[in-house]
């Protein structure tokens, strides 16, 4: 946990504040002091405060309208979702803030080349990435808009603090900026950061930035200045005092690399002659708030500053954020930018950061110009929501950039949502009308202690009863190995514990066979028949809660079918036994129609074939002497999996699928 103690300010706030205050302006508990210091811990709620845990905030970045959504703005909203909702089935409170970036050069020039004023663009656009996070099913408690004037308002007060309330030499000052200003990026870099280049439509040389590749201009104007230098020292005192406030680690490194290489003092305004779509400097109009400064703000407006706090002596509601998720594209204004303007105002900082990595169309950047740009809605129609989160949470990557493409996602869809989750469901909890068993009789067995005390003259000692206790390990384990990866914010890795559950629970009804145990008419063949069910239902059970931040819709249809009480979908129910009370009646003895396949969990996609098909053709050849259904063949492909571990399946099916093709040659 971030923890900002005072001595990492350690000589920045001797020196009187230069302008007298405005009494009109700022109230006297906003002005910057050394008292203020001595407030910045994110590690605790406020002084004005009750002294009861803060809620968790967690924050996207807010999107520029320049364009439309893309499947990178879809990831990163559902991923900052999946987070919030991991910390609520946790029993924590806790509140979710995006929203649309819209002041800028680019906003400006954008608007003027579609013929419309910036206000109307910003608002076709914003609505667009509202319907976005309605789509996905994102929870957002908020949606902020930059042209909002609440936030507007904020951004006034945020500004005037800065020139008003700082000691000397360590506020705003006004100078000549000269240098090279990327348009694209709405930043300038020095000149160490930028090279030649060749426009690939004109041919023409330019200069682009060696961040981004983005054009930059050079520019020579009078500007206000943040002087970002003078908190070097202060930057990397927190930074050594944090070492976990980055994620992933190299993204910590890469922040503090640029703090220790290529600080330079802010240029915070640009001139209202080349810039009028912004905050106005409401001093100087002839000055327009840069945009990113105008920006970050937006984090701090919805948690109430400057409408219902001014100061850290004042309790901050939500601030600081437990967690700001990013790209790695704005890494350096989010983690040096962002934090040394707080530090400037006495605010604490957020405490924890977490960076992504960037989605590639099959392994080629995505670009407009490739046509291969991914429609984020689209997706979503074309695959379900909670499926499209399954992948992009299971694929998603910080370390890495991750490749998106239909046999990806058919691939996953078909092995691990219909096979694994699916199949798994409708074998335990609607089985056919012949097999005469039911979730609700084998939980009552469990809570009648039929089945303890099945277990006490039965251990896994003996091998004949050794298969029926071979999946305890893993209902122990699941829930807790899960909650680990998620603290972490390893979602790949989270589902991947899911995926081992519920493939080992298809490994052991393979193993138990309660299709035959049904069959029989004594009453320990029922005991044991009940004892298998019950553990596979705990597992069904476990997985469905924990999959809710992931696929809340799908979760939640899953734990209604099996009886889950709407009270008992907390993480502290996913584990063996915890719910003793759930369960559904077995069906009618007489047959009943056979379910339709798109009445199932997870339905047959209009691009289901796009799966892997050299693994269909394997499964085809090698597993056509069990069964000719596809289904039933990825059931059996899961079961081996279990058993002998992926590669020595993968291993085997490519063998006998060639000695079986070879055999069948002339």
């Amino acid at each position: 946990m971030l923890s900002l103690r005072p001595r990492a300010l350690s000589g920045l706030r001797k020196a009187q504040p230069r302008l007298a205050l405005r009494s009109a302006w700022i109230c006297p508990s906003c002005r910057s002091s050394p008292a203020a210091v001595q407030r910045w811990s994110s590690s605790s709620r406020s002084s004005a405060g009750s002294g009861s845990e803060k809620p968790y905030y967690i924050t996207t970045p807010i999107f520029y309208v320049n364009a439309e959504p893309h499947i990178g703005h879809l990831y990163t909203m559902v991923l900052a979702d999946v987070i919030k909702r991991w910390q609520q089935i946790k029993g924590k409170d806790a509140f979710l803030c995006t929203g649309t970036d819209e002041h800028g050069m680019k906003i400006q020039r954008a608007a003027a080349k579609h013929g419309m004023e910036p206000k109307e663009f910003c608002d076709g656009n914003s609505i667009k990435f509202r319907e976005l996070a309605a789509a996905a099913d994102i929870s957002n408690d908020f949606f902020i808009r930059t042209t909002d004037q609440e936030h507007k308002d904020a951004v006034e007060k945020f500004w005037l603090h800065l020139k008003h309330a700082t000691p000397e030499s360590l506020g705003l000052y006004k100078g000549v900026h000269e240098g090279w200003y990327c348009v694209s990026d709405e930043c300038f870099y020095p000149q160490d950061m930028v090279r030649p280049s060749i426009a690939p439509q004109t041919g023409k040389k330019i200069m682009v930035s060696a961040e981004t590749d983005n054009e930059v201009e050079w520019v020579k104007e009078e500007t206000w200045f943040f002087p970002l230098t003078k908190y070097k020292d202060a930057l990397l005192k927190m930074y050594d005092e944090n070492p976990g406030w980055i994620r992933p680690a190299h993204r910590m490194a890469e922040a503090r690399d640029w703090i220790e290489n290529h600080l330079e003092d802010l240029s915070v305004t640009r001139p209202a002659a080349r810039l009028n779509w912004g905050v106005p400097d409401p001093e100087d109009k002839a000055q327009t708030i840069y945009v990113w400064v105008d920006a970050l703000v937006n984090y701090i407006t919805k948690a109430g500053y400057g409408s219902k706090w001014h100061s850290a002596k004042e309790d901050m509601g939500l601030w600081p954020a437990d967690l700001q998720v990013i790209g790695k594209d704005i890494l350096r204004f989010h983690t040096v930018y962002w934090p040394a303007l707080l530090i400037a105002l006495g605010l604490p900082v957020p405490r924890g950061y977490l960076c992504h990595s960037h989605w590639t169309m099959s392994n080629r950047k995505m670009s407009k110009s490739l046509g291969n740009v991914v429609n984020p809605f689209f997706a979503i129609q074309r695959w379900g929501v909670d499926p499209l989160r399954y992948f992009l949470m299971r694929n998603g990557s910080l370390n890495k950039d991750m490749s998106y493409s239909n046999k990806l996602i058919g691939a996953v869809y078909m092995k691990e949502l219909q096979a694994n989750i699916g199949n798994l469901f409708y074998r335990i909890a609607k089985p056919k009308s012949s097999s005469r068993w039911s979730t609700l009789e084998a939980v009552a067995a469990h809570r009648n202690g039929d089945l303890s005390a099945w277990a006490e003259t039965h251990g896994p000692s003996a091998s004949a009863d050794a298969t029926y206790f071979s999946l305890e390990g893993h209902l122990a384990k699941c829930a807790v190995a899960f909650g680990k990866e998620m603290d972490g914010y390893n979602t790949s890795g989270a589902i991947r514990e899911i995926f081992e559950l519920l493939r080992e629970t298809n490994r052991y009804l393979s193993d138990t066979r309660p299709w035959d145990l049904v069959k029989k008419k004594d009453a320990e063949s029922r005991v044991l028949l009940n004892w298998v069910i019950f553990h596979s239902a705990e597992a069904l059970r476990i997985a469905g809660i924990l999959l809710q931040p992931i696929m809340p819709t799908k979760a939640s249809e899953l734990l209604d079918a099996l009886g889950v009480g709407p009270d008992r979908r907390t993480a502290e129910f996913a584990a063996k036994g915890k719910d003793a009370d759930y369960g559904t009646e077995s069906k009618p003895a007489e047959p009943t129609p056979r379910m339709r396949k798109w009445d199932t969990l997870f339905p047959p996609t209009p691009s289901a074939d796009l799966s892997d098909d050299e693994l269909l053709q394997h499964l085809r050849v090698a597993l056509e002497d069990k069964t000719k259904n596809k289904m039933n063949q990825m059931a059996e492909l899961l079961a081996m999996e279990a058993r002998m571990g992926e590669k020595a399946v993968a291993k085997l099916l490519a063998d006998e699928h060639a000695a079986r093709v070879g055999a069948r040659q002339p």
